[in-house]
């Protein structure tokens, strides 16, 4: 099969691909794995190929601490994936982020307890990539371009996400907490997700779908599992209409070097170990991934 150079991930609340021919499934084994699910190769009217990832695998089995992320983004570049489009749902620190809008983050702020393996480079090679920017600037603006399909939300961009460990949502305190450090949104999918698609030299957006307001308003209810899938569902439909517009702008972008342009090659030179210092196993595992990049 060719190159399929786009992917989506899909969080929670979009597990398929509507509206697109079904070619394959594909289900790598890497060496950090299998990945969430067979990953869906599907073909749109005008010929491109798109793959699909179900991040907490079909029927959502999966806590957002046990996705094998890192097998998730090495089976996705197996298949040639230049870009990742990632879908989440999100709670809002914000009053002008309404559940059911649509978010495109810029920046990251990182909740999570170290439990979640978050590198490829370990176990005798040691590699430093860059992150000060986690998101595609190019796709984001890809997107952003397309923010007029949305139905009955709005469209906002330039915020901060925090990612958070879960599976319980926060607490009042914390979501409070949350808000001062500047956060507007908060999921718990985001990372490694994103730290590992640089490691890979893959363009990374999340898009992400507003369910609730987590709990920081003191007056209203918590945020509960009913309230979120109520959302849920009325997202998937602008998340589809969505993908669909933006998918011939990424296809753009991919096609003319935009998309990975400071991406493609930069782990090259970003190993710290020494050639004779490096682990043959640790060399082996990431030939899978960057072939050639670290073999003496």
């Amino acid at each position: 099969m060719q190159p399929v150079k786009i992917a989506v991930i899909g969080g929670s609340g979009l597990y398929n691909l509507e509206g697109l021919e079904f070619i394959a499934e594909v289900n790598p084994k890497t060496p950090w794995g299998h990945p969430s699910d067979a990953i869906t190769i599907a073909k749109t009217e005008y010929g491109l190929y798109v793959a699909f990832l179900a991040r907490h695998g079909r029927g959502h089995y999966l806590t957002p601490s046990e996705v094998p992320a890192r097998a998730n983004i090495a089976a996705l570049k197996s298949i040639g994936v230049e870009v990742i489009i990632a879908y989440s749902a999100v709670g809002s620190l914000r009053e002008e982020l309404k559940p059911r809008d649509f978010v495109l983050p810029t920046q990251i702020l990182d909740r999570t307890k170290g439990i979640r393996p978050s590198t490829f480079f370990e176990d005798g090679l040691v590699a430093h990539a860059m992150f000060a920017d986690p998101f595609s600037e190019a796709v984001e603006n890809v997107i952003w371009e397309q923010r007029g399909v949305i139905e009955g939300g709005d469209f906002h961009r330039k915020k901060t996400l925090i990612c958070m460990e879960g599976p319980q949502f926060s607490t009042r305190a914390e979501s409070h907490m949350y808000r001062s450090f500047g956060g507007d949104l908060i999921n718990m999918s985001v990372l490694p997700e994103a730290k590992l698609a640089r490691e890979a030299e893959i363009a990374y957006q999340m898009i992400c779908m507003s369910t609730d307001y987590d709990c920081w308003k003191d007056h209203e209810e918590a945020v509960t599992v009913e309230a979120v899938v109520a959302n849920l569902k009325a997202n998937t439909s602008n998340a589809q209409r969505l993908l669909k517009a933006i998918l011939p702008g990424v296809q753009a972008i991919v096609e003319n070097g935009t998309a990975v342009e400071g991406l493609k090659g930069s782990m090259r030179f970003a190993c710290m170990t020494a050639p004779e210092k490096r682990s043959k196993e640790a060399v082996e595992k990431l030939e899978y991934l960057l072939p050639g990049y670290y073999t003496v």
